[in-house]
C-alpha cells in the first residue's frame, strides 16, 4: 500500500469527504496534536527512565500517520506530493546552513 493509497483508505474510516466541516478539520487536527503527545511521552519516559518502549512508541506513530493521512486527503493533498514538498525544503536548509 502506498502513502497515497493509505490516505484514501485512512478517509474513508474517518468520513473525510471533499469538503469537510471545520469540526471534522478540528477534530483531525487535535486528533494529530494528541497523538503526537504520545509519542512525546514515551521520549519524555526515555529520558526518565532510560528505557524505550518502541513497541508503544511505534504504535503511536503511526496514529499519527492515520491523522496526517487524513488531514492530507481533507484538504486535497497527496501525501506523497507533501513528502516531497518537505524533502526539499529540508534539502533547502542543509544548503543553506552549510553555505553559512
Amino acid at each position: 500500500m502506498t502513502i497515497d493509497e493509505y490516505a484514501v483508505w485512512a478517509a474513508s474510516i474517518a468520513k473525510v469527504d471533499e469538503h469537510p466541516s471545520n469540526e471534522r478539520l478540528s477534530y483531525l487536527g487535535l486528533g494529530l496534536a494528541g497523538e503526537s503527545g504520545e509519542v512525546a511521552d514515551h521520549i519524555k519516559k526515555l529520558l526518565r527512565d532510560d528505557w524505550l518502549d518502541k513497541a508503544g512508541l511505534v504504535e503511536e506513530l503511526g496514529d499519527v500517520i492515520y491523522y496526517w493521512a487524513c488531514l492530507c486527503a481533507a484538504t486535497g493533498q497527496q501525501p506523497s506530493e507533501l513528502l516531497k514538498a518537505s524533502a526539499a525544503k529540508i534539502r533547502r536548509r542543509i544548503s543553506e546552513a552549510a553555505s553559512r
